[in-house]
């Protein structure tokens, strides 16, 4: 296996991956706030470290995949006062947090199952480590780089940039914005040094539904907390790989460096990776900006954005078929072109392990070429997971399968190697890394598969009977909605050509 190169937010360059452990690797992805029901731009970047995730075990690698649930201390606005997103939510629906929590944990899984994402190694909630944060907190406050105001532990920013670099993976000029703000509050809270400090633990109003009792009095975590808490107990003070979207490398990210730097001398991860925005009319889709459009959505149709239902993997198709750190913008035109296109590809998995070995019309280039087209795949995968140019290149290899299966040009210009190595490549790039599937195995498509059969012994019978008139109406109403038949030894077939 050559080496992969991943792009490192931290150094702004690609580097050579090489895992901390041998053989082993430790990704950790920061995971959803359940307080609604995921949407499209949560999609990218779970689909996109789910091909990380496939791609490394592929190379042989052991993966220990952790993705958080955060279900307590992300306040609205990412500020650290004001309600907590779940708490507003229960209260609107008149319902318990923790019920808020579970309902939509459900929904976004269901949507990653949906989506062909495999589930992570470990799922911890922020909840369930309420004590690790807390010795977090007396962590940093021992060592200087955090102080209690009011019952409340705040992140001293300027004490820890006077050590060390506050900024280094955002490329912030916080000296520039401590000197901004001075003594006079970003967000609000007085109980601050500095505005550009950060809650470690906050104090918990009475009337907060969600709280815990703390050295501090009875409180709740900071939302930057909670990751560095559940990174470090599952994949160690330092792990190969911290990755999220780009929207979270300044606070959240920044604010886990420094976390960790402050309390334990190191940095958290050796690889930071960033997916960019999908974006609606240029602008990014999130919840806080009310333009986001809901997975169940996409899958019903039912929102006034879109055109038509699409399905789960032609959503995930449409997010490979851009480089994870290039921005996406929604479309119905490139949902729709996604859609055919998932469905050639599909297509010619199917033909390809259909075709047979013959022997007697070797070409020695052709099967050179069609190596390389095998070959680019891995050579894109390798430089930066680029998704895009693998699909590129796959559709090329599609091409000529289309080409073997049609007789355009013969089988036997392939060696019998090379036919066998297409045969297994295609359904392991399409569907085991890339996680394309074909969705109507046991629904839609089975149906379809059925109605097709019933045609193909109506035409056997008539062919038998030599009624040519049936058998003729059959194959040409069939070639006008792009289906053909083919006849062979072993009985007829169907093919679905994407025209």
């Amino acid at each position: 296996m050559k080496d992969l190169f991943i792009y490192n937010s931290l150094s702004g360059k690609k580097e050579n991956f090489k895992p901390i452990k041998d053989g082993l690797v430790g990704i950790y992805v920061c995971g959803p706030t359940v307080y609604g029901d995921p949407h499209l731009g949560h999609a990218r970047p779970y689909i996109t470290f789910d091909v990380l995730f496939r791609y490394l075990k592929h190379k042989g690698l052991k993966v220990r995949y952790v993705r958080n649930i955060t279900d307590v201390g992300h306040l609205v606005n990412d500020l650290d006062d004001g309600e907590d997103k779940i708490a507003k939510k229960a209260k609107l629906d008149q319902l318990e947090p923790m019920e808020v929590v579970q309902q939509y944990t459900l929904s976004f899984r269901k949507a990653m199952a949906d989506l062909n994402n495999l589930p992570p190694s470990i799922e911890p909630t922020a909840s369930g480590h309420i004590i690790e944060q807390i010795k977090l907190t007396e962590q940093i406050l021992a060592n200087g780089y955090a102080y209690e105001s009011n019952g409340s532990v705040y992140f001293d920013v300027k004490k820890y940039n006077e050590d060390h670099d506050y900024g280094i993976l955002s490329g912030r000029n916080i000296e520039e914005m401590i000197d901004g703000a001075g003594s006079r509050d970003l967000d609000g809270s007085s109980d601050k040094k500095n505005g550009v400090d950060f809650a470690l633990w906050k104090k918990a109003d009475p009337e907060h539904i969600m709280k815990w009792p703390s050295p501090w009095g009875d409180g709740f975590p900071g939302w930057h907390l909670e990751c560095t808490a559940m990174s470090t107990k599952y994949l160690g003070d330092t792990f190969d790989i911290h990755a999220g979207g780009m929207d979270l490398k300044f606070p959240h990210h920044e604010a886990e460096i420094a976390q960790s730097k402050a309390s334990c001398g190191c940095s958290p991860a050796k690889y930071w990776m960033h997916n960019n925005m999908i974006t609606i009319n240029g602008k990014k889709m999130g919840k806080s900006l009310g333009n986001f459009i809901n997975l169940h959505e996409f899958f019903s149709g039912n929102h006034e954005l879109l055109e038509q239902p699409y399905t789960p993997m032609t959503v995930r198709f449409f997010i490979l078929q851009t480089h994870y750190r290039s921005p996406l913008d929604f479309s119905n035109d490139a949902l729709k072109a996604g859609e055919k296109g998932l469905i050639r590809l599909l297509n010619a998995v199917k033909s390809c392990g259909e075709l047979s070995y013959q022997s007697g019309s070797f070409d020695e280039e052709y099967d050179q070429k069609i190596n390389s087209l095998m070959d680019a795949c891995y050579e894109h995968m390798d430089d930066d997971i680029n998704t895009a140019q693998t699909l590129a290149r796959l559709f090329d290899l599609s091409t000529e399968i289309n080409s073997l299966c049609h007789k355009q040009k013969p089988v036997g210009a392939l060696k019998e190697l090379t036919l066998i190595r297409l045969q297994s490549f295609m359904p392991m790039f399409v569907n085991d890394i890339l996680g394309l599937k074909d969705e109507g195995s046991d629904g839609a498509d089975s149906k379809m598969d059925g109605v097709m059969q019933l045609l193909i012994d109506i035409r056997k019978n008539a062919r038998t009977n030599k009624d040519w008139a049936t058998s003729d109406q059959i194959r040409n109403a069939l070639n006008e909605l792009n289906i053909q038949l083919k006849d062979g030894k072993d009985g007829t077939t169907f093919t679905i050509e994407n025209k």
